[in-house]
């Protein structure tokens, strides 16, 4: 009887062991990783603490058309608010342009917004006379973006993953052309 209940033991013992690997051979093929850490360039870059949906917000475009950030659902955006006025704003700009051209692949795009009371053609008069013509002109002089995220100050810059998401973001300005910064983004782009 001791001889049999051992022997019911073991096999239960192997059955469990079998079902707990199996278990983590399933969960490390369907897991998604860790995004990659953002390098020194991008120290400001912090991930969000609860991943979300970003609002729908509408903002202007050079064709006077409101766009949302659900257009670009599919694709990795890189959403910066900045003003004229803002001087570590014009700063960064030709880094993000660079990035931007650095992304040849598609699967990020930088969504610089204006947000001073000006039209869509002062913003693109601005970004070309600043050395950032590469990027798309968008404004929001309502400020309704700069509500929706809570920004109290700018630059701000939101990454936003290909499913819509806040993944992290930026408080004031970061080395967006350095060569590890260009290296990070088209890391995590590669991954979906």
């Amino acid at each position: 009887m001791q001889s049999r209940s051992i022997a019911i033991a073991a096999v239960l013992g192997a059955v469990v062991l079998i079902a707990v690997l199996y278990g983590i051979r399933t969960f490390s093929v369907h897991a998604p990783s860790a995004p990659p850490t953002p390098p020194a360039s991008l120290a400001r870059l912090v991930p969000a603490k609860q991943v979300a949906s970003v609002p729908a917000v509408a903002f202007n475009g050079t064709d006077g058309q409101k766009h949302t950030l659900a257009s670009f659902k599919g694709r990795y955006v890189l959403l910066n608010l900045w003003a004229t006025w803002c001087a570590p704003c014009v700063k960064e700009l030709p880094a993000l342009a660079e990035l931007q051209g650095a992304m040849a692949n598609g699967r990020l795009t930088v969504v610089a917004v204006d947000v001073a009371r000006g039209t869509p053609a002062d913003a693109a008069s601005f970004l070309k006379s600043h050395n950032a013509s590469r990027l798309t002109p968008y404004i929001d002089p309502d400020l309704a973006l700069m509500r929706a995220f809570g920004a109290y100050g700018l630059p701000l810059t939101i990454l936003i993953d290909d499913k819509g998401r806040e993944v992290a973001r930026s408080v004031g300005p970061a080395d967006w052309s350095a060569p590890e910064s260009i290296d990070y983004f088209k890391a995590l782009t590669a991954r979906s």
